[in-house]
């Protein structure tokens, strides 16, 4: 077994910790990576804290995983020692199923393997994430990094990147589209990146005034200040598209009337109570109200590649591993921009 630093989570009353455990040794299709950078995502939180349900604890966070690879497994093909590596929100799928052979592993029909607070296909071993020195995973859910972009900036590419490039990707924004995008954080901010990047006309929609400078900055076209009636009353009828990234109560009824006929609103966040949907919201207009998760690893990898031929990464503000509570209430409060990241080397 490998010795592993971390910090974890004891139970869901008790805050993060140094916490040393173990990793499985290199298998034959395994990479080893020394992590060197770890996004922090609002579900590292929810899930520390069992808001979404009851954790495997002690818990290790971090979906957001960029290192150098140290050690790989005799069948590894794609991988060798000095590469840089990622992972992000899973490390394994059962990898026959329909979904899975359709590079939807994400959407695995026995259930993909999360990074952490998850179970190993073995189904009681527990899955630890990138808070810690080092990760062991299976080869196909290594993802191969760029080294024309600030590796720090590409971590949250992994969870924020993908789960708003995917979105749009397969409802084909692009050139001729009108896109709001409800929210500008650590989700927003990439899918104003990629919306622009896509040719499509973005609006931000947002609560705060204060962000309208932000917003315009990453290359939005537009920003509307959804607490101004006035402003909503202009915007009715206006998108082809809404990106919801809001992880907050809204009210989804208000954000179907700004879609234009056959419209579609996608939620990307995930608000803490069930909403209430008026069926005549959607029935005017034929309009959709869609989900959508993170992407697959045929995809995350065309992201990553996309990123690095057009240079975009996360606006990212850079802690200490000790600074983690800290960082967790600035996140709550909104203040950050848009994506902290852990620096490793200061585990």
């Amino acid at each position: 077994m490998i010795t592993t630093k971390g910090y974890a989570a004891q139970t869901a009353e008790t805050d993060l910790a140094p916490w040393t455990f173990e990793r499985r040794e290199v298998g034959p299709h395994d990479v080893q990576f020394e992590i060197l950078f770890c996004g922090v995502c609002h579900s590292d939180l929810h899930q520390i804290k069992n808001d979404w349900f009851p954790g495997i604890f002690p818990m290790v966070p971090g979906h957001e995983i960029v290192g150098r690879v140290i050690e790989v497994g005799d069948h590894v093909k794609k991988f060798k020692v000095g590469d840089l590596a990622g992972t992000g929100c899973m490390v394994d799928s059962c990898q026959v199923c329909e979904n899975c052979k359709q590079d939807l592993e994400q959407y695995c029909l026995e259930g993909n393997t999360q990074t952490y607070n998850g179970l190993e296909r073995d189904g009681k071993t527990p899955t630890y994430g990138g808070y810690s020195d080092n990760i062991v995973v299976r080869e196909e859910f290594v993802l191969n990094i760029s080294d024309k972009l600030d590796l720090a900036a590409v971590a949250p590419l992994l969870c924020a990147g993908i789960t708003t490039y995917s979105p749009l990707r397969h409802w084909k924004v692009g050139k001729g589209h009108k896109l709001a995008v409800l929210g500008l954080g650590g989700l927003g901010h990439m899918a104003v990146k990629f919306g622009v990047a896509f040719g499509a006309e973005v609006t931000v929609l947002s609560t705060s005034p204060k962000k309208e400078e932000d917003a315009k900055k990453l290359g939005a076209h537009h920003f509307v200040v959804t607490s101004d009636p006035a402003q909503i009353k202009a915007a009715v009828g206006t998108f082809d598209f809404i990106l919801d990234t809001v992880s907050a109560e809204h009210d989804f009824n208000m954000y179907l009337s700004l879609l234009r006929t056959n419209g579609t609103h996608i939620c990307v966040g995930v608000p803490p109570k069930p909403a209430e949907i008026a069926a005549f919201s959607l029935l005017g207009g034929r309009k959709s109200l869609a989900g959508s998760g993170i992407g697959g690893i045929k995809e995350t990898q065309e992201m990553l590649d996309f990123c690095a031929e057009n240079n975009i990464v996360s606006d990212i503000e850079m802690i200490d591993m000790k600074d983690i509570q800290t960082a967790y209430e600035r996140m709550q409060k909104g203040d950050v921009r848009y994506r902290f990241v852990i620096d490793m080397a200061t585990l």
